[in-house]
């Protein structure tokens, strides 16, 4: 009998190869945005291999032919008679170990201390994953029905899922299936299980603003040569109005309000302001302040800057005028917005704006994908919530993240597939972070998740 104890209780039995598992998985550094990395993600992917072989999958290692050519392991197990097919989605990628003075362990030597594994990747997403497919494992183990299964798992998600889209046309006629699942989330307050019912796009670039042809000395210049950090800093604040919100225009014509039930639903599993100053450090004090911190988070776009530099940055006084900054800024999206038209009209603005004496220049422009919400009365979400009202007497909670997995929207397109993102993600997880970590607790929720789901859809 499959109930909310089978995925526990096969945990403990299998811990100690489970572990070993998961921890030679954690020791692969796949970053999947630097070149130099690119033998690591070929190891991952051949270890993934190995890994489903013996589950009966038929598996395949897919090269793009342009890009860094980052594998993406495509893989599928026949199910039974009748049932569902079922797309899983993930990625073996993770963000740079950058600063690696934060860590206070190695981050790709996997510590367990008091119940957390300690390493890149450790949650997002190699932990998800892994959890994800114990509970494929523990399921046929048992001799259980299951769905016909179809994994896409990919080593570039963390920087534009570019070998994915590349392969697109090949597997575009592989990928038909009834359900897509996606374990890349988090819960909701108080790690209260959630649904996500929607994500919002992302693109980036970066600008570059160039006065003179070298650093001068601030004394003889100063109040003469124009100055590209202030420059900057005056071109980034002509972004936004005073009140936060976006001053581009056209970037957010196209932005539609959430339903009165998204709204209360989006409310219900929010945090407040208080407990999200106690866990973030500041208030929740950004964006066009309207609006309440719930619909900013949720469904409203975004330009954020996500790195500055310019000059001297190191111990005690450089007295120059810099020859350049650099900004590298990101830009969220929601529903019906265009990412060709909010990428056109930030680039419009900051050319319109540069300050005079200077030159500005765009690179690395990552147009991204738009951001997407699903319909509440959905059948695989009542199916999804009764799954999850097994797990926590609670139930499920909607949630439409900020953040975003631009590769679900064209995987959805490609397959068909209802998607369902359900994951087990917290705060504490500190992602992207030094000291990422993964409950053992939060493990065996996915591995719990994926065989009961499964088994349901089955």
């Amino acid at each position: 009998m499959i109930d909310a104890s089978f995925a526990p209780a096969y945990f403990e039995q299998n811990r100690s190869a489970i572990l070993d598992a998961w921890f030679e998985l954690l020791r692969l550094p796949t970053v999947g945005t630097d070149p130099k990395r690119l033998g690591e993600c070929a190891r991952c992917a051949a270890w993934l291999k190995r890994f489903l072989k013996p589950l009966g999958f038929d598996v395949e290692i897919l090269t793009p032919g342009s890009g860094i050519p980052v594998p993406v392991l495509y893989a599928e197990r026949p199910g039974a008679e009748g049932a569902m097919t079922v797309l899983f989605y993930g990625h073996y990628d993770v963000q740079p170990e950058d600063p690696v003075s934060g860590w206070q362990t190695p981050p790709f030597e996997p510590t367990l201390v008091n119940g957390r594994v300690y390493a890149r990747g450790a949650q997002d997403n190699k932990g998800q994953v892994f959890g994800f497919l114990q509970g494929v494992k523990a399921l046929i183990e048992a001799g259980e029905r299951l769905p016909t299964l179809k994994l896409v798992l990919e080593g570039q998600e963390e920087s534009g899922s570019s070998a994915v889209n590349d392969l697109a046309p090949l597997l575009r006629p592989r990928l038909q299936a009834d359900v897509m699942m996606v374990s890349d989330t988090s819960c909701g307050p108080e790690n209260q299980p959630s649904i996500v019912a929607g994500l919002r796009g992302v693109q980036h670039f970066t600008a570059t603003l160039t006065g003179p042809a070298y650093d001068l000395h601030s004394g003889v210049h100063g109040g003469v040569a124009p100055n590209p950090a202030l420059g900057m800093a005056r071109l980034l604040a002509s972004l936004h109005n005073a009140d936060g919100s976006i001053a581009v225009a056209g970037f957010s014509d196209r932005v539609r309000p959430p339903s009165d039930e998204e709204r209360g639903y989006a409310q219900k599993g929010s945090v407040s302001p208080e407990r999200y100053a106690q866990e973030i450090g500041c208030p929740p004090a950004g964006g066009a302040q309207a609006l309440d911190p719930v619909t900013r988070g949720s469904f409203e776009p975004t330009i954020e800057v996500n790195g500055l530099h310019s000059g001297y940055g190191g111990p005690g006084s450089k007295t120059v005028i810099p020859s350049t900054a650099v900004a590298k800024l990101s830009m969220r999206l929601v529903p019906d917005q265009r990412p060709e038209e909010t990428f056109a009209a930030v680039q419009k603005h900051l050319a319109e704006h540069c300050p005079r004496g200077m030159s500005l220049a765009f690179s690395e422009p990552c147009t991204g994908a738009p951001g997407f919400r699903l319909p509440l009365n959905s059948p695989v979400f009542r199916l999804a919530a009764d799954i999850l009202q097994q797990m926590d007497p609670r139930g499920a909670l909607f949630r439409w993240e900020g953040a975003s997995i631009p590769v679900v929207a064209m995987l959805q397109h490609l397959s068909g597939a209802a998607p369902l993102l359900v994951g087990f993600g917290r705060e504490e997880d500190k992602i992207h972070c030094p000291n990422e970590s993964f409950g053992l607790d939060q493990f065996v929720r996915v591995m719990t998740w994926s065989s009961l789901m499964l088994r349901a859809l089955a």
